[in-house]
């Protein structure tokens, strides 16, 4: 059975694990604010979290939850990011996961924190409280897309997906939910992820494949250059359909990874394709660095440029702006090698402006979606990023929350 797409998909898809989303009153005109995802039985836990040095209250929290390698539950509010709260923030990411506890009968450790929203105001714990009340009651196997409604804050549209393969003779399937629009960027973005899993995977190995796949799909989307306090990714595994124990020398754990990998793939997507007033996604890569390292400082320079993502927003080819940043970008550049390409057009040639006309160019920057590739030609490092345009809906959506 190869992997396949399921109609509807979503985090609660695979077996043994239903969820719920609710309005607490975090946010107004009584949009669904809290939601929450449990397993039916102790999962093993791969985690990922934000390398901002400034952490929020549930990301600590739910980091030092993860290091055990198991997890029930998973509690997330969007409306207050809990950051920049002081011990009073920890104090209420402990209370919402010990409360959450409380409710489900299982133990705090058991339950990952997980807030995003306005950051520096604290957690209204009333209503937090009563969120979890109301959640624990309308818990479903089906609540996945609730609960995926719930955790949006400038998203436009629900990011769920789901996928099911054969492994060791049984139907496994991943499934996720995913929230995420602006302050995005490598290592990692505003964005909260949460995958299921009802295939067994060993805890260790399931750190380390969570990690692998989000370096190549989350840690390769930038909207606005901006890297949050709050970015989190749990993957979960619960092992409801029985069989083997996947670990990294398992012979089917590589396609566990590419199923993995699918479906990490499609959230990342889904999420710079609702980036803040976007529009048009940039396929980019950067080829012929003279290695990996100088290949992702050209790329991610280019994602941060205002002049750069500007000239996207008004379809101007502007080579100029991208050879000008990979110059400032502290990769190695030799100008008279530089190759640009719009959607294998040839816009460069050793630095120079090829003969392909300017009407051609501007055609596929016109595109809601094209590539670039700008070859170094200076050895074999390789990177590529997700990036969007820079509109003024973007300034305006940004100008106050």
């Amino acid at each position: 059975m190869e992997i396949q797409w399921i109609k509807n998909g979503g985090v609660t898809s695979a077996q043994g694990y239903c969820a719920a989303g609710v309005a607490a009153g975090l946010k107004k005109k009584g949009k669904k604010d809290m939601a929450l995802l449990v397993s039916a039985k102790p999962a093993a836990v791969g985690a990922t979290f934000t390398a901002n040095q400034v952490k929020a209250a549930p990301v600590k929290l739910s980091a030092q939850h993860a290091k055990r390698g198991r997890a029930r539950a998973v509690i997330l509010n969007s409306g207050n990011a809990n950051a920049c709260t002081g011990l009073r923030g920890i104090h209420d990411a402990k209370l919402t996961a010990s409360e959450t506890a409380k409710a489900l009968g299982c133990r705090t450790p058991d339950v990952l924190v997980c807030s995003t929203g306005r950051i520096g105001a604290p957690l209204p714990m009333t209503r937090i409280k009563g969120g979890i009340k109301k959640l624990v009651g309308k818990l479903a196997a089906d609540g996945g897309h609730a609960a995926a409604t719930a955790i949006m804050t400038t998203d436009t549209y629900v990011k769920e997906c789901a996928v099911e393969l054969a492994l060791g003779g049984r139907r496994v399937t991943i499934g996720g939910m995913a929230k995420g629009a602006g302050m995005i960027h490598p290592n990692m973005a505003t964005m909260l992820c949460v995958i299921t899993t009802d295939a067994a995977v060993e805890a260790a190995s399931l750190r380390r494949v969570t990690a692998d796949v989000v370096e190549t799909t989350f840690n390769r989307i930038s909207v606005d250059g901006d890297t949050s306090t709050n970015d989190t990714v749990f993957v979960l595994a619960n092992g409801a359909v029985g069989g083997p124990v996947l670990s990294r020398a398992h012979p089917e754990f590589e396609q566990f990874r590419a199923a993995l990998h699918l479906v990490l793939s499609k959230l990342s997507r889904l999420i710079i394709e609702d980036g803040e007033g976007i529009t048009k996604v940039v396929d980019l890569t950067i080829s012929g660095a003279a290695n990996d390292a100088d290949a992702r400082r050209a790329a991610e320079a280019i994602a941060r440029s205002p002049l750069v993502k500007s000239s996207w927003c008004g379809n101007d080819p502007n080579w100029g702006r991208l050879m000008d940043t990979i110059g400032y970008s502290a990769a190695k550049v030799r100008e008279e090698l530089v190759d640009i390409y719009y959607n294998g057009l040839l816009a460069v040639k050793g630095g120079l402006a090829s003969k392909t006309p300017f009407a051609r160019l501007k055609k596929e920057v016109s595109k809601p979606a094209f590539a670039i590739n700008i070859d170094l030609h200076l050895g074999r490092g390789c990177y590529a990023l997700w990036v969007n345009d820079l509109t003024e809906e973007y300034v305006t959506l940004n100008k106050g929350e």
